[in-house]
């Protein structure tokens, strides 16, 4: 893995982004703002899983004027997100949102944007400068998809430096995973300001969490990057558990259990799958990071999951449960599950 490309450091409520600090996990509400207890509860699931910071929509003045309630009863920064109506980003500051995120495809008066500027600098909120390729300022097109939102990314920048405000992090997605790739390369090399990562709008689970996997992976991979939002259509946890699982993968982040199992084969003579499933259930309400594997056989048993902390070899009737490559004991197929969650409950005091 390449190395990191140090950012420019800035605080959103708090959490550090950028400057060499941990890349950073978020989601974002699916809940109506404007729906108070629905949206802190939906927040408070977020917190729960790991999820640092926290964007809502803000459609209107009332879901604006919710978001002083919302952010009285959760611990988790938030962050508002404006469209089309500046006065919508001054309402949130007045709320006391912890960053703001502005799309220059949708707000571009530099009147508007200079008077969110001053409450934003006054505050001390950052700004994300927001591109989407779906709505790009409305210019003679010049270039790729990712030229022109670059280019949209380096006006505002301009702009917001010429109104002295330095605490801006930007994001540059697309749906098409080679656009966004492209487009994060080129303002890698152009900009020191934190990155945002991100596909948009990726879709349901399975397709969504693979598109985003190889987009932010393989920024990530690169050393580019900061924060990452994985977009799903799905519950916001589901969104913020693949984040922690692709920062995981490339040994970016610890964030509770990874589990190793194999793909199963004509040798594997147990139930691997509904073994695997069980393991995963068991492991969600562990914090710590251990690794797991559950293996179908010999072969693929302590050799192939040497660096797990804990696992099972599973064979017909009996299976050998292992630390490290070491086999430490057998047990009997009926005890599979009970066994292994115990030795998984004496690793790092779990």
């Amino acid at each position: 893995m390449k190395k990191r490309r140090i950012s420019k450091a800035i605080s959103i409520g708090g959490v550090t982004v950028g400057g060499g600090a941990p890349v950073v996990v978020q989601s974002m509400t699916k809940t109506d703002t404007r729906d108070i207890s629905a949206t802190v509860r939906e927040i408070r699931g977020l917190e729960e899983c790991g999820c640092e910071l926290v964007r809502l929509a803000v459609p209107d003045a009332e879901a604006a004027a919710a978001l002083r309630s919302i952010k009285r009863r959760v611990k988790v920064p938030l962050i508002a997100d404006i469209h089309f109506d500046y006065r919508l980003a001054l309402a949130a500051l007045d709320a006391g949102v912890d960053g703001l995120r502005l799309n220059p495809g949708n707000i571009s008066d530099p009147r508007q944007i200079a008077a969110v500027v001053r409450s934003a600098r006054a505050r001390q909120v950052p700004i994300r400068i927001g591109v989407n390729a779906g709505s790009l300022p409305k210019k003679p097109a010049r270039g790729s998809i990712a030229q022109r939102m670059v280019a949209a990314a380096l006006e505002q920048i301009d702009l917001l430096e010429s109104l002295d405000f330095g605490l801006i992090k930007i994001s540059l997605k697309a749906f098409d995973v080679p656009t966004t790739i492209e487009a994060y390369r080129m303002m890698a090399r152009k900009t020191v300001y934190p990155l945002h990562l991100g596909i948009t709008e990726a879709g349901l689970p399975r397709g969504g969490a693979i598109r985003s996997a190889v987009g932010i992976g393989i920024l990530l991979y690169e050393g580019i990057g900061d924060t990452i939002r994985v977009s799903l259509t799905a519950d916001p946890r589901e969104e913020v558990l693949a984040g922690y699982e692709i920062l995981k993968s490339l040994d970016l982040r610890e964030h509770g259990p990874i589990l190793v199992s194999c793909p199963t084969c004509g040798r594997c003579e147990v139930d691997l799958l509904g073994l695997a499933r069980a393991v995963e259930e068991r492991l969600a309400g562990i914090e710590k990071p251990v690794k797991v594997a559950v293996m179908g056989c010999v072969v693929n048993g302590p050799g192939e999951a040497r660096d797990a902390d804990v696992g099972i070899a599973c064979g017909k009737g009996k299976g050998a449960i292992f630390r490290k490559g070491e086999v430490v004991r057998t047990v009997k197929e009926a005890d599979f599950l009970t066994a292994l969650m115990h030795e998984v409950g004496g690793v790092k005091g779990i």
